[in-house]
C-alpha cells in the first residue's frame, strides 16, 4: 500500500500539471449559454475569432497565459449554466470556415473526367507529405473535423524561424526545425515542415510554403543581418560569391533572377505535379514594409507568425510586398489557364481558361500608356494620355460661405477600401484594344474614349467629376469609360471623336474583390467592429480597433495595402536611373501589366465619390471643403458625422449619400480639426484632407 507521503507526492504532480480545459463541444455549450459571440471571446483573451474557433473545434488549444484565464472564464461559466444531461453523442455539423478557400465565383461545369493541368509540374497527383515531425501543441481532447485543412500541409501556410531552431507557424503550433543551413532548411521544409497551402482555385498551383526569418535565424543560418557595404544593390540581394549564395548552388538548388535578396524564392524544377520550391522572407532585411505591417517586425515569432499567418489564410500566402501579394492573388483566383481535351489526339492539352487576363502581356492602346512605354516612343504618339486617378481637390475659399465659415469643426471622412468597392462587379476589357473614329458611346464596352466635356458647366463648389484635380476641362481628352457614363447620367450628350475598345470583356476582378472584401471585414470583426453595430457604437469601436489586437489591427493594415498596392500594381512603372524612354522594363512582360483596368478602377471610385457629393448636396445642402482619394472633409455643427450626415425620421441612414459601417464602400470618421484651421490651410493652397488625422498624416493613393 502507498504511504502518505508517496500519496502527497502523486497529488502535488497532478496540481503541477497544466490546467485541463473541458472537451471542445462543451465550451461551445457554455460559449452560448452565457450569450457571448466568438468575436466578442476572442477580444476579451486578446486573440482572433479565428483561434476561439480552433479551440471550440479542437483543432487548436490556447497557451499561457490565455490557457488560465480561458479555463477561469469556462470555469465560471460552468457554475452558472451547467450542463442539464449528458452532452449527445450525436456528430455535430463542423463550422463553415471564415474564408472560403475555393472558387469565390460560380465556373462554368466541365466534364468529370480526372484532368492533369497543363504545366508539366502539375500532372500527376502530388504525394501525401512525410509524417510531420514533433510538435510542442499540446494534445486535445479529441480531433474535430477540419473540412478547411489540406491533409498534404497539415501544419499551415507558414512558419517564423527563431534562433533556437523553432518554427512557430499558426495555431500556436512551434516544431523543430534543425536546419543550419540554406539548403537545409529548403530541404526539411519540403520533407518534414507539412507546410503550404492548397490552390485558390482548381486550375491554379498551391501555395509554395513561407518560412521567415528573424534576425537571430538570419545570423545562425549564415546570412549578414543587415545587406549593406558592397553586398547592397538597387534590389537588395547579397553578391553571386556570397557563401550562402555558394551553398544553394553547390546543393543543385536554384535563385529567381531577384537573387537573394528580402524575399527570395530557392527552387528546383518540378518532379510531375510536385513543386519544389520555398519562399523565404527576411525580416532584418526589411521584408515587411513598416507602412503596411506596422510593428510586425517588432512582435516576437509566435506573434509574428499569427499576423501572417492570418493574412495568408484570408488572403494569400505572402510571396513579397503587399503590391505583388495583391498583384498574385488576381492570377491565383483567375489563373490563365486549364487542361482541355485536344479532339485530335484525346489528350489534355494546356487551353485558356475563360475569363483570365492569359499567358502573353498585352500592349495597351498608346493613350492608355505611360509616356515611356515603347508603344508610345516608337510610333511618336502625341494623342495625349488617360488621366484617370484619384482626386486631389481643394475647393476655393472664395466660393465658402458665411454660415459655413461660422461652423467650428472640419470632420473627415474616409471610405473603406474605396478602390476594393470599386473592382465589385466591375466589368473590363480582356482581348486586345481596338481603334474606332467616331464611335457612338455604349456605356457597356470598357475602353478609352476621346470626348470633349468641356462644355459641361458644374457648380465651382463641388469637383468636376472629369479631372483628378477637379478642374473643368478645357478642352477634348481621353477618358474611361465609366466617367463618360458619368457625363451622360448627369443628363449631357456625349459624342466620342475616336475610340480604343475591346470586344471580350468580363469581371476579371470579382474572385479578388469578394475574397479580400472577407478578409476585411472579417478581420474588423475580430477587433471588435461588426456588422450589427449601429453607427454610433460604430464610431465607438473604430475609436478602439487598433489598440484592441496590435496583431489583428496589422492584419488589417496589410490587407488594405495589399487592395491599393495591387491596384497601382497594374500600371507598374519602369525603376532605375539608367532606363531610357523606349526600353521594356520587366513589368511589361506580365498579362497583368494592365493600366486599362487599373483606370477603370480608378474612374469608378472617383465617379462613386462624386455621386455621393451630389447626393449630400441633395439630401443636406453641405458642400465639402476637400477631397483627397478616399477622405472628404465636412464642415461640420459638432465634432462627429453624426451631426452632419443625412437619417430618415426613421433613423436609418439614408442611402445615396456617405453612410457610416465597417464595409468597403461605407464611411469611418478620419478625423476632426477646428474650421479655423481647415480654412487656413485652403488659404495656403494646402489640402486638408491630407492632414486631417493631425500630426503629418498623408493618405496612401495608391501606387
Amino acid at each position: 500500500m502507498a504511504s502518505e507521503e508517496e500519496l502527497i507526492a502523486s497529488v502535488d504532480a497532478l496540481l503541477e500539471e497544466e490546467p485541463q480545459l473541458p472537451p471542445p463541444a462543451e465550451r461551445t455549450r457554455l460559449r452560448e449559454a452565457a450569450g457571448i459571440t466568438q468575436a466578442r471571446l476572442a477580444l476579451a483573451l486578446r486573440t482572433s475569432t479565428q483561434m476561439v474557433k480552433g479551440y471550440e473545434t479542437g483543432r487548436s488549444e490556447p497557451q499561457e497565459p490565455r490557457l488560465t484565464a480561458y479555463l477561469r472564464l469556462l470555469n465560471g461559466w460552468a457554475a452558472k449554466y451547467p450542463a442539464t444531461a449528458p452532452a449527445p453523442t450525436a456528430v455535430r455539423q463542423p463550422e463553415v470556415p471564415e474564408t472560403f478557400t475555393g472558387p469565390t465565383t460560380p465556373e462554368p461545369p466541365e466534364p468529370e473526367t480526372p484532368a492533369p493541368a497543363p504545366a508539366p509540374a502539375d500532372q500527376t497527383a502530388p504525394e501525401r507529405r512525410p509524417a510531420r515531425p514533433a510538435t510542442s501543441r499540446r494534445p486535445t481532447a479529441k480531433k474535430a473535423a477540419q473540412p478547411a485543412t489540406d491533409p498534404r500541409f497539415p501544419n499551415g501556410p507558414l512558419a517564423v524561424l527563431d534562433g533556437h531552431g523553432s518554427a512557430h507557424g499558426i495555431d500556436d503550433l512551434v516544431l523543430h526545425c534543425p536546419a543550419t543551413t540554406i539548403p537545409e532548411l529548403v530541404e526539411w521544409t519540403l520533407t518534414e515542415s507539412g507546410l503550404g497551402a492548397a490552390r485558390l482555385h482548381r486550375n491554379g498551383k498551391d501555395a509554395d510554403p513561407l518560412i521567415v526569418l528573424t534576425a537571430d535565424a538570419a545570423v545562425k543560418l549564415g546570412l549578414p543581418e543587415r545587406l549593406e557595404g558592397h553586398e547592397q544593390r538597387r534590389s537588395l540581394r547579397l553578391l553571386e560569391d556570397h557563401p550562402v549564395v555558394k551553398q544553394i548552388t553547390r546543393a543543385k538548388w536554384q535563385l529567381t533572377q531577384r537573387g537573394f535578396g528580402p524575399w527570395a524564392r530557392v527552387y528546383r524544377k518540378a518532379q510531375g505535379r510536385d513543386r519544389q520550391c520555398v519562399q523565404l522572407a527576411i525580416l532584418p532585411w526589411d521584408a515587411l514594409d513598416e507602412r503596411s505591417w506596422p510593428g510586425v517586425a517588432d512582435m516576437n515569432a509566435a506573434d509574428i507568425a499569427r499576423v501572417l499567418g492570418t493574412y495568408a489564410t484570408r488572403v494569400t500566402t505572402p510571396r513579397g510586398s503587399t503590391a505583388v501579394s495583391g498583384l498574385e492573388l488576381m492570377t491565383a483566383l483567375r489563373p490563365p489557364t486549364r487542361a482541355v481535351r485536344d479532339e485530335a489526339t484525346g489528350g489534355w492539352v494546356s487551353g485558356h481558361n475563360a475569363g483570365s487576363l492569359g499567358t502573353e502581356p498585352m500592349d495597351p492602346a498608346p493613350p492608355e500608356a505611360t509616356p515611356e512605354h515603347p508603344v508610345v516612343v516608337d510610333c511618336g504618339w502625341k494623342g495625349g494620355f488617360l488621366n484617370e486617378e484619384a482626386y486631389q481637390w481643394v475647393r476655393s475659399v472664395d466660393t465658402l460661405s458665411d454660415e459655413e465659415c461660422t461652423l467650428p469643426f472640419a470632420v473627415g471622412l474616409d471610405l473603406n477600401t474605396a478602390f476594393l468597392a470599386a473592382a465589385s462587379r466591375l466589368t473590363v476589357g480582356l482581348s486586345a484594344p481596338d481603334h474606332f473614329h467616331a464611335p457612338v458611346f455604349n456605356p457597356k464596352i470598357p475602353g478609352s474614349w476621346l470626348v470633349d466635356l468641356s462644355h459641361i458647366e458644374l457648380d465651382p463648389r463641388l469637383p468636376s467629376p472629369f479631372t483628378p484635380d477637379g478642374t473643368r476641362p478645357t478642352g477634348p481628352a481621353w477618358y474611361q469609360t465609366h466617367t463618360v457614363a458619368y457625363a451622360q447620367e448627369l443628363g449631357h450628350d456625349v459624342h466620342p471623336i475616336e475610340a480604343y475598345l475591346r470586344r471580350e470583356t468580363g469581371a476579371y476582378l470579382d474572385p479578388w474583390h469578394d475574397r479580400l472584401k472577407n478578409a476585411y471585414v472579417d478581420t474588423l470583426a475580430d477587433l471588435g467592429v461588426t456588422k450589427d453595430l449601429d453607427d454610433r457604437a460604430f464610431l465607438a469601436a473604430m475609436e478602439q480597433h487598433k489598440q484592441a489586437d496590435p496583431a489583428m489591427a496589422a492584419v488589417l493594415s496589410a490587407i488594405k495595402a495589399t487592395v491599393k498596392g495591387g491596384v497601382g500594381k497594374l500600371r507598374e512603372r519602369p525603376q532605375g536611373r539608367h532606363y531610357k524612354a523606349g526600353e521594356r522594363w520587366p513589368a511589361l512582360s506580365r498579362p497583368t501589366w494592365r493600366p486599362d483596368i487599373r483606370a477603370a478602377v480608378i474612374s469608378k471610385a472617383r465617379v462613386n465619390m462624386h455621386r455621393k457629393l451630389n447626393n449630400m448636396v441633395r439630401m443636406t445642402g453641405l458642400y465639402p471643403l476637400a477631397v483627397l482619394s478616399d477622405c472628404v472633409v465636412y464642415p461640420s455643427p459638432g465634432e462627429s458625422p453624426l451631426d452632419f450626415l443625412p437619417y430618415a425620421a426613421s433613423g436609418k441612414p439614408q442611402p445615396g449619400g456617405f453612410r457610416l459601417g465597417p464595409t468597403p464602400g461605407l464611411a469611418k470618421l478620419e478625423g476632426v480639426q477646428s474650421m479655423l484651421w481647415a480654412v487656413d490651410l485652403m488659404e495656403k493652397g494646402l489640402n486638408p484632407a491630407r492632414h486631417i488625422k493631425g500630426g503629418d498624416a498623408v493618405l496612401d493613393e495608391g501606387e
